[in-house]
């Protein structure tokens, strides 16, 4: 969405998208004011069984606000993200991002995979995208 939309986010769905009312009542209950946290999303869908785009339908339908992305693209203060460039990337790390990109970018899920089978943090490996100069899209909950 564009920076103008924001605030608008229920407008990203055709008229008349509803989730479930136990995933609506649980987004509702875990936000702080108008935003909630990737990771609590994620806790959520998990929760309740759904997807997580299924919790983010939920969250735009709130007009709530995704902060604090896991690997750090979105969410850190006024138009701040909190990826750095790695100082270096491993040989192993950098076969792996390449080998799981779609169209040149790296799908959100699967940076989570590479970080998870790795054991590295899921920042490390948004650190490592962004020394190779790789995009990170399709977040999990809708956001990108």
């Amino acid at each position: 969405m564009a920076h103008i939309d924001k605030g608008h986010f229920a407008a990203k769905h055709p008229a008349g998208t509803t989730v479930a009312p136990a995933l609506a009542e649980a987004i509702v209950r875990r936000m702080t004011g108008k935003t909630i946290t990737c990771s609590t999303a994620h806790a959520i869908a998990q929760e309740q069984g759904v997807s997580p785009r299924e919790a983010g339908v939920a969250i735009d339908l709130q007009e709530g606000q995704i902060q604090k992305c896991q690997l750090g693209l979105f969410g850190y203060g006024k138009g701040r993200k909190a990826i750095v460039p790695a100082e270096s990337v491993t040989p192993d790390l950098q076969s792996a991002i390449e080998a799981a990109l779609v169209d040149g970018r790296l799908p959100c899920a699967a940076a989570w995979h590479i970080a998870d089978t790795t054991g590295m943090p899921r920042m490390a490996v948004a650190n490592a995208c962004e020394k190779l100069g790789i995009r990170i899209n399709r977040c999990q909950l809708g956001a990108f």
